[in-house]
């Protein structure tokens, strides 16, 4: 089939003039590309981001279209995927955003971001799956194939080390190359060989001294050579720096964020260079071999093509599922949650995000969201009136919004974003009138939480897309705009006070943690976000997501921060090496606020004996290396599970390999596999996970977390 392809893509090619391949492979639009309509080649017509179809835009400048027909229905968020560890909702977002893509007439969407979570101070960490490479591939590749089902390229990003906004146009990243090979890249190779992206976005930063957009190195060597790609690569959105480079290099699109087209590096001055002599025609045609063999893949010039839908009933239920498991609870000490609406005749619900939007936010990720359902909407909805919710600010972000205000982002923010690096750290600085509004609303906030008249208070805090955003950098991880006295406050009034914090990284929480009994994180949850929170406050649903990422403390027990560098301003050093996340934490026994994979339960889940199980001669696949110890034997553990308390739920039983004696030249424990299972009260189910990663002189580990091992399988693999 991949050598019929190219056969007519060959064939194409072939009759096309330099004139046209040069216009095949940069934009001509701020999303598309030229087509040749005399062969019957059409644009190849692109668009943001993983969290839904983005809105319209003039073709020559950031500037909305503004008509009614590209509200879209808005995902949970990577994270919030991520949090489900479940690759079967990763493949039902990736398959809602395939359909809408289609239906908004897009050849490729602009995701999913598979960067590995290196610090919780990035500005993108919202848009990215993991701080573990194991488990973001796993769920990017279901994703991904969800997306393409609908005869709809996903755009895999961005390839690779770009773990910071701060001056992400220039940074060198320094890191060895076997760090690179184990922790950065894996996911990339998970999303194109078994999740088969159809194209590829290189990264804006500098590796090994090459920009990564126009690299040999990444691109060739490793891309096109060792994984066998015969994809689309395209650049980030002004990520080449030079022609000639960028030519001979195994890029194939060039697009930007100026309407200048002609003048790309791959636009005229390629064609001036092509006619001199200086560069040779062939290398385009490689280029426009690919993209016309993409356009072939995705029935671009035939009659067969998925007709794609968006804004449908089932698109919303299925945004619903995923944001319902994505919600982790913390925290709950004395069963305080979940809350029974038959106690419930007054509630108050505390803080800003209680009542903000988010869709509108976040640099390139923004979506035009044909609703969203907030925390307060989906309580109010929920309780259906019979229970009077009143509301407190509590607290305002700097410059005196409210809840409630317009959050959505300028779009001309993207004009400027080549401007100064590309991004920096932002800081927070308040004025002295926003510290006055907050200091009034706090004390609004408390004394509305001490009244008698109020069954329960809930507060809803955390992060939004002044925080999480493209383009920046947070400089700690410190709760913004006061809310840790906030909070603090709350608590002495109420101590059964209910927190709910929201945000795409984890925050400091050490000024109250201890005090409060009842902590829920949920993402960027998408429309139905407000709906899935208030589900899982009054146990219509049972809460089942797992942090895919570590919670520190602070940020200073990240390994990139007291170890390595971050966020780096000319290069970053990655001294840190292979320890990573939780990979760092476990290794140096360093205590986290939440751990790797945490996530309770309203029921108890109890293990039965776990053993390993091996399929003897198993066939050669792409990834055998990856699945099988010596011998050509894949390997299974094999254990039982059963609910044990009163209610329905679902436990994410995971499987670490971990040394036999600790060495802290490596790490201590790596995730190998998962397995998320369903049980009623009192049910049992046998558990079958396939383990990825090197046996030999290693422990199999079985647990609820990372910090929760319930059990060391016993037996051995040694070559």
């Amino acid at each position: 089939m991949g050598e019929q392809l190219r056969e007519r893509a060959e064939e194409l090619a072939a009759r096309l003039t330099l004139e046209e391949k040069i216009g095949m492979i940069h934009g001509a639009e701020l999303f598309a590309t030229k087509g040749v309509e005399r062969l019957g080649i059409p644009p190849l017509r692109m668009s943001d981001s993983t969290m839904g179809v983005r809105q319209e835009f003039e073709p020559d400048s950031w500037k909305a279209i503004g008509h009614s027909d590209d509200f879209v229905t808005y995902l949970p968020c990577c994270s919030a995927v991520a949090a489900t560890w479940n690759r079967k909702l990763a493949y039902e977002a990736g398959s809602v955003l395939g359909a809408e893509a289609r239906g908004r007439g897009k050849d490729v969407i602009l995701g999913p971001g598979v960067n590995i979570k290196r610090s919780p101070l990035c500005g993108r960490n919202f848009e990215y799956f993991s701080e573990d490479p194991y488990l973001t591939g796993e769920l990017a590749a279901s994703f991904i194939r969800g997306v393409q089902q609908w005869d709809v390229a996903a755009c895999v990003k961005h390839f690779a080390a770009n773990n910071q906004e701060t001056e992400r146009l220039w940074v060198e990243v320094e890191v060895d190359e076997e760090v690179l090979r184990t922790i950065y890249l894996p996911a990339f190779y998970e999303a194109v060989r078994a999740g088969g992206a159809l194209t590829i976005m290189g990264a804006y930063n500098r590796l090994y001294g090459e920009h990564c957009c126009q690299s040999d190195f990444l691109l060739r060597r490793i891309l096109r050579e060792e994984w066998e790609y015969d994809g689309v690569v395209i650049s980030d959105w002004g990520g080449v720096h030079d022609t000639e480079l960028a030519a001979k290099s195994q890029l194939d699109i060039e697009m930007s964020v100026t309407s200048d087209f002609d003048q790309y590096k791959m636009a005229k001055p390629l064609q001036e260079m092509v006619e001199k002599g200086e560069i040779l025609e062939h290398v385009l045609d490689e280029k426009v071999i690919h993209i016309l063999m993409l356009m072939l893949r995705l029935h671009m010039m035939d009659d067969k093509r998925k007709r794609g839908c968006y804004n449908t009933e089932e698109h919303r239920q299925k945004a619903l599922q995923v944001a319902r498991e994505s919600v982790v609870l913390l925290k709950n000490e004395k069963g305080h949650l979940p809350l029974n609406p038959e106690n419930c005749r007054r509630i108050l619900v505390i803080g800003e995000n209680g009542d903000c939007v988010h869709a509108g936010g976040g640099g390139s990720g923004e979506i035009k969201a044909l609703y969203e359902i907030t925390p307060l909407m989906g309580i109010k909805k929920l309780l259906g009136g019979n229970c009077q919710v009143d509301y407190a600010a509590g607290y305002c972000r700097d410059g005196g919004m409210t809840a409630g205000e317009d959050t959505k982002a300028n779009a001309n923010w993207q004009e400027a974003s080549l401007e100064n690096g590309g991004g920096s750290v932002k800081y927070q600085e308040a004025d002295e009138a926003s510290r006055k509004l907050r200091q009034i609303l706090k004390e609004q906030a408390v004394a509305m939480a001490g009244s008698a008249v109020y069954d329960q208070v809930i507060f809803v805090g955390g992060l939004n897309h002044d925080q999480d955003s493209e383009g920046n950098d947070r400089p700690d991880m410190k709760l913004p705009y006061e809310q840790d006295s906030l909070i603090c406050e709350l608590l002495k009034v109420r101590p059964e006070l209910v927190v709910v914090l929201m945000g795409g990284t984890p925050v400091e929480m050490g000024e109250w943690i201890d005090k409060a009994g009842s902590l829920v994180w949920c993402w960027y949850g998408g429309m139905e976000g407000g709906t899935a929170l208030a589900e899982v406050l009054f146990g219509q649903v049972n809460p089942s997501g797992k942090l895919p990422e570590s919670f520190y403390k602070s940020h200073k027990d990240c390994s990139a921060h007291c170890v390595g560098d971050f966020p780096g301003t000319d290069r970053v050093c990655y001294r840190e090496g292979m320890f990573v996340g939780y990979r760092y934490l476990d290794t140096f026994d360093i205590e986290p606020q939440f751990c790797f994979g945490h996530g309770l339960s309203y029921t108890e889940f109890d293990y039965g004996k776990a053993e390993l199980t091996v399929a003897e001669n198993v066939p050669s696949e792409a990834d055998d290396k990856k699945v099988q110890c010596a011998g050509g034997r894949k390997v299974f553990v094999v254990c039982e599970v059963r609910n044990t308390g009163n209610r329905a739920g679902k436990e994410t039983v995971q499987v670490y390999l971990q040394q036999r004696a600790r060495d802290l030249r490596m790490p201590y424990r790596e995730l190998a596999g998962f397995e998320k299972v369903e049980l009623l009260p009192g049910e049992k189910k046998i558990v079958k996970i396939l383990l990825k990663g090197r046996l030999e002189g290693k422990e199999i580990a079985v647990g609820s977390s990372s910090g929760d091992i319930r059990q060391v399988v016993k037996g051995m693999f040694e070559e």
